[in-house]
C-alpha cells in the first residue's frame, strides 16, 4: 500500500508591494529634535531636511510609482515627548490601478506626545482612473499634544474620471476620541458626486489643527467662502473642511486658514 502525504494549501503569494517607513522624533538634550530613527523602504523613501528652531523636518520621497492595485503600505511617526517634527511630501501621491484588479492599502499611524508637536503637511493625493485605494490615517495625541494635520485629495487627472477612494481619519486624544470620519468617492459609490457630498468638485481637503491653547481662545464656527467650513471641535481643536474646483484653490483656502491659526496661537 502506498501512503500519499497531502501538503497543506500554501497562501497565495502577495499579488503588489509590500513596504514600510518609520519616524522617531526625539529631545536632542540641546533645545532640538534628534531622529534615533528614519528608516524606509520601497517607495517610501525619507529625507533628513534642515532643522528650523527645535523642529525636525523631514521629506517623504516617492522612490517608485505607488500605491498600486494590489499594493500595501505604511508610515508611522512617533514625536516623543517634547519633540517637534515638520513631515511632508516632495511631490503629489498617484494611486493607480494594478493589474489584478486588487485595491490598494496605504495606513498611516501619528503618535504626538506631552508637549510634543507634529505638523503632517504631504502634498495632495491624486486619484486616477481605475485605481482603487484605501487610505487610513489615525493619530494618538497625549493631552499636551499638538497636531497640524492636513489631507488633500483630487478626484482624476485634467479631463479624466476618478478612480475609487475610500480615506479614513481617525485621532484620538488622551485615550478619548476627538474626531472619526470617512469619505467615498468615485464608481460605486452613490452619491459621492451630488450636491450633499462634493457637489461637481474634484479637489477635497480639510485641516485639522489640534491644540490645547483653543481651550483659552475658542474659534467660532464660521463659513469661509461658498464651499469651506470652519468647526470648533471639544477637543480642544478646530477642523476646516472644503470642495475646491482644483489642487490650487483647495490649498489657498486651508493655507489661509493655517496661518491664522499659526497667528492665533
Amino acid at each position: 500500500m502506498t501512503v500519499t502525504q497531502v501538503q497543506p494549501p500554501t497562501a497565495a503569494p502577495p499579488t503588489g508591494l509590500r513596504a514600510k517607513a518609520r519616524i522617531v522624533a526625539a529631545p536632542d538634550g540641546r533645545g532640538g529634535t534628534a531622529l534615533p530613527v528614519l528608516a524606509g523602504d520601497g517607495p517610501l523613501a525619507l529625507r533628513r531636511l534642515r532643522p528650523c528652531g527645535r523642529q525636525a523636518r523631514v521629506c517623504l520621497v516617492g522612490a517608485m510609482s505607488a500605491p498600486l492595485g494590489g499594493d500595501v503600505l505604511g508610515l508611522s511617526a512617533d514625536v516623543r515627548d517634547g519633540a517637534a517634527l515638520r513631515l511632508q511630501s516632495a511631490a503629489a501621491t498617484l494611486a493607480l490601478p494594478g493589474r489584478t484588479g486588487e485595491p490598494a492599502v496605504y495606513d498611516t499611524r501619528l503618535t504626538v506626545g506631552d508637549g510634543a508637536e507634529l505638523r503632517w503637511l504631504p502634498e495632495p493625493l491624486i486619484s486616477v482612473r481605475g485605481s482603487d485605494l484605501r487610505l487610513t490615517t489615525r493619530a494618538d495625541l497625549a493631552p499636551g499634544a499638538r497636531l497640524v494635520l492636513r489631507e488633500e485629495q483630487v478626484l482624476g487627472r485634467a479631463g479624466e474620471p476618478p478612480g475609487r477612494l475610500v480615506t479614513r481619519l481617525t485621532v484620538r486624544r488622551a485615550g478619548r476620541p476627538l474626531l472619526d470620519q470617512e469619505l467615498r468617492s468615485g464608481p460605486g459609490t452613490p452619491g459621492w458626486d451630488g450636491a450633499a457630498v462634493l457637489g461637481g468638485h474634484r479637489a477635497v481637503g480639510q485641516l485639522l489643527v489640534v491644540d490645547a491653547g483653543f481651550a483659552d481662545r475658542p474659534v467660532a464656527a464660521r463659513a469661509l467662502g461658498a464651499t469651506a467650513s470652519l468647526t470648533p471641535l471639544a477637543g480642544p481643536a478646530v477642523l476646516v473642511g472644503a470642495v475646491a474646483p482644483d489642487a490650487l484653490s483647495l490649498r489657498r483656502v486651508l493655507d489661509s486658514v493655517l496661518r491664522e491659526m499659526d497667528a492665533v496661537l
